[in-house]
C-alpha cells in the first residue's frame, strides 16, 4: 500500500515538473498534471493542496536523482571525487530538466513557508548521500580535522545552494555545470588537509 501511494505522489510529482518545464509553471493547469501522471484529481489533493504545493517538491525529484547517483556511482572514486560527481550530475539534470524560473520559485517558497523546508530536511536522500560519502573521506583522513562530519555536509549542501541560487540572480545566463566543475574544486580543496 505504502509502495503504492510513493509510486502514485511520484507520477503527479514527475509529470508536472516535466510540464512546469515544457509549458511554464504558469501555463500548467492541475487537469494537465492529473491527464500527463495517469492519476485521478483525488489523488493529486490527496497529496497536494493545490499547485503551489508542487513547487516544494522539486527536492523529492531531486532526491530520485541521489537515488539513481548512489546506484551508479563508482565506489573506486574517491569521496573528493565522488561528491564532484554528484554535483555535477545534479547540476546537469537541472540544466536540461529545471528552469531558472521554476527553480527561483523553488529558492522563493523555502523563503517564505511557514511549513516544513524541504531543501534542509536531513531525512533527505541527499543527506544521507552526503553524509555517507563525507564519513567515508572523515575515515580516510582527507578532511580537516577540525570539521566534524555535520560541518562538512552543511557546508557542502550550504555552498551548492548558494551556486544554485547565484544561477538564478543571474537569470541562468551561464552554464552551472561549467561553473561547478570550476569552482567546487577549490571549495572542496578548502575543506581537506
Amino acid at each position: 500500500m505504502k509502495k503504492n501511494a510513493r509510486n502514485t505522489k511520484g507520477k503527479i510529482v514527475s509529470a508536472a515538473w516535466k510540464l512546469f518545464y515544457q509549458q511554464g509553471y504558469d501555463n500548467t493547469t492541475i487537469e494537465e498534471i492529473v491527464e500527463a501522471s495517469g492519476t485521478s484529481r483525488g489523488s493529486f489533493y490527496h497529496y497536494f493542496e493545490g499547485k503551489d504545493a508542487l513547487l516544494s517538491s522539486l527536492s523529492y525529484l531531486f532526491d530520485d536523482k541521489y537515488v539513481e547517483l548512489e546506484k551508479t556511482m563508482d565506489p573506486t572514486l574517491s569521496p573528493i571525487e565522488k561528491l564532484k560527481y554528484m554535483n555535477q550530475e545534479l547540476f546537469l539534470m537541472i540544466e536540461n530538466t529545471v528552469s531558472v524560473e521554476l527553480l527561483s520559485r523553488l529558492f522563493a517558497t523555502q523563503l517564505t513557508t511557514n511549513g516544513e523546508r524541504h531543501l534542509l530536511n536531513t531525512n533527505r536522500t541527499y543527506y544521507k548521500l552526503l553524509r555517507q560519502i563525507t564519513i567515508e573521506g572523515k575515515e580516510q583522513d582527507l578532511f580537516k580535522e577540525n570539521l566534524s562530519i555535520n560541518d562538512i555536509t552543511r557546508a557542502y549542501a550550504m555552498f551548492e545552494r548558494g551556486l544554485m541560487y547565484e544561477w538564478c540572480i543571474s537569470g541562468g545566463n551561464y552554464s552551472l555545470c561549467q561553473h561547478a566543475q570550476m569552482i567546487m574544486p577549490l571549495f572542496l580543496e578548502g575543506l581537506c588537509r
